[in-house]
């Protein structure tokens, strides 16, 4: 018999999904781990037209359905030039700055399969060769790819099969420590996705009968906007986004507990659901936090975006240094599968 939640065994399926190569348009493998992971479970699951996953677990109700949803796609970028000096010019994919991948490590997966290692770096890296290499704007016209191969020109580049519209991924730099913390690129939002893996495990190994036949979306394409603005059966009511909570000035959100957004960018999410969210903490001494993100959108404001007649929501773990050098506490993790479970275990907001 299992002790949920299992901060550990979480901490131990969302390394594995951050080690996964995954940057928007490049998310097959990342998806075929998690059907893998939910069919040991005979859960059954089926994929979208655009790559995503959506599980299905029946309840008892089956004229009312729930849908939650999680990205497991991430920030990566784009071959856009194949440079004469022998390295390589980028463009991104997703929302984030140059100089929070300033000497990463990556890998460029080319169309052939071959995939070769490199280094994000300024042009003018050396100082002791460019008098301004600390002051040089740190954007695509100065960063560039130094690949892990003997190349002296594009020609050489284009001799190993890469080109143009190559993805390239960045290495995620995993650790989890001693004292509970993850810190890894890409928990935004492969934290979220590994604790729903976690929630649907619990529920088939408990037996749990869900009040409401609910859908859980992977989805693979929140980073640039649409990853979950279709695929909504019309008897959904009731659609949680499962995403990072944002931290920094002025903001609540922590790594210690779970975060209720009560407005983004998109505007305030459905007050009636936020309300139940709240009480559900409070009954069950979860701790949460209640935060506005300025700058965010979530899989469920694109939903609302387009036409759909929900009530929509979004809490997640906090991160700290989101689309950058993320970092989160086990005790985040738990708080926000605690929530999640007694969510799905609860009547609607309409049945109230």
């Amino acid at each position: 018999m299992h002790t949920y939640p299992n901060v550990t065994e979480t901490k131990g399926v969302i390394e594995k999904l951050v080690s996964i190569p995954s940057p928007s348009g490049y998310t097959d493998q990342v998806i075929s781990y998690v059907e893998e992971f939910l069919q040991a479970l005979n859960v059954e699951t089926k994929r979208n037209l655009k790559g995503g996953l959506i599980a299905t677990l029946p309840g008892k109700n089956n004229s009312e359905h729930r849908m939650l949803t999680a990205h497991v796609d991430t920030l990566g970028a784009m071959v856009k030039e194949v440079k004469n000096n022998g390295r390589l010019r980028l463009d991104l994919i997703g929302g984030f700055n140059f100089n929070s991948i300033e000497g990463e490590y990556c890998t460029i997966h080319t169309a052939n399969g071959k995939n070769y290692t490199g280094t994000i770096l300024m042009h003018q890296t050396s100082v002791h060769v460019y008098k301004d290499a600390g002051e040089a704007k740190r954007d695509k016209e100065n960063m560039e790819v130094r690949i892990d191969e003997k190349v002296e020109n594009a020609d050489d580049i284009r001799s190993l099969g890469i080109e143009v519209g190559d993805f390239v991924s960045f290495d995620p730099r995993v650790q989890v420590t001693g004292n509970g913390f993850i810190k890894s690129r890409h928990l935004d939002d492969k934290a979220s996705v590994g604790i729903l893996l976690q929630l649907i495990k619990r529920l088939k190994e408990e037996s749990i009968e869900l009040p409401y036949t609910t859908h859980f979306l992977i989805s693979n394409n929140e980073e640039i906007g649409y990853g979950g603005n279709s695929n909504i059966p019309v008897e959904t009511t009731e659609y949680l986004a499962v995403d990072m909570g944002a931290m920094g000035d002025g903001q609540s959100t922590d790594e210690y507990t779970v975060s209720i957004c009560v407005k983004d960018a998109s505007g305030p999410y459905h007050y009636g659901l936020r309300k139940h969210l709240v009480d559900l903490a409070q009954k069950n001494n979860i701790g949460y936090k209640l935060d506005i993100y300025p700058y965010y959108g979530s899989d469920a404001s694109a939903a609302i975006r387009a036409g759909h007649d929900i009530i929509h929501g979004l809490i997640g773990p906090g991160i700290d240094s989101s689309h950058a050098f993320e970092r989160t506490h086990e005790s985040s993790l738990k708080n926000t599968e605690d929530l999640l479970f007694h969510y799905v275990c609860s009547e609607t907001v309409t049945r109230k």
